[in-house]
């Protein structure tokens, strides 16, 4: 017999990965939750169509995605979702991960196009990581409010906003472009 214990002979250090977030549906209300406890700018949006919430290994909300209709009246066609208001306190690529499964929501609900606006002092790497195009950028403005009808600041009015677009046509280009190149090819081995 050894001084050791019996469990110290068959002890094998783990070679697991740790746990990936995981992308699942929550309520309006626990979106609206963790917007107002993690988000700077705006306050919650007044509905939605769906809310994604990205959770860490434990099951803690790491992040929160609120998809619903456009707020301009000329990009909402009943084909085009915007996604209203993202906020994570996760990883790196939390922000790419919710915006790719928004985007697989979305287009299998039917929609054709997903449209967001940030901030131009933002990153948008999560962004680009997801397929996302630029479409324009939109100059600061003076405000919502008009002598014909009061509405409250919302916040996005004093700075310079980058308008982004996915939509199906680019996800089909992409992915008959992928289809086209000959596996050898893909993997750096020549294709003869």
């Amino acid at each position: 017999m050894t001084d050791q214990p019996e469990t110290a002979a068959h002890y094998r250090p783990s070679r697991r990965r740790p746990a990936r977030p995981r992308v699942r549906p929550i309520s309006y209300r626990q979106a609206c939750a963790y917007i107002s406890a993690h988000h700077q700018q705006l306050e919650r949006p007044r509905g939605h169509t769906f809310s994604l919430g990205l959770t860490n290994h434990a099951g803690n909300l790491i992040g929160v995605a609120m998809v619903g209709r456009p707020d301009a009246r000329h990009h909402d066609d009943g084909l085009t979702a915007e996604v209203s208001r993202l906020a994570t306190d996760g990883p790196r690529d939390a922000y790419s991960v919710l915006l790719a499964a928004a985007w697989r929501v979305a287009r299998r609900m039917g929609y054709r196009r997903m449209i967001t606006y940030t901030r131009i002092d933002r990153p948008a790497a999560g962004l680009r990581a997801a397929g996302w195009k630029v479409m324009t950028e939109t100059p600061p403005t003076r405000g919502r409010n008009r002598l014909s009808r009061h509405r409250a600041p919302r916040g996005t009015g004093d700075a310079t906003r980058t308008h982004w677009q996915v939509t199906t046509e680019d996800w089909r280009t992409r992915t008959e472009a992928a289809d086209r190149v000959p596996r050898r090819a893909r993997d750096g081995q020549d294709p003869r």
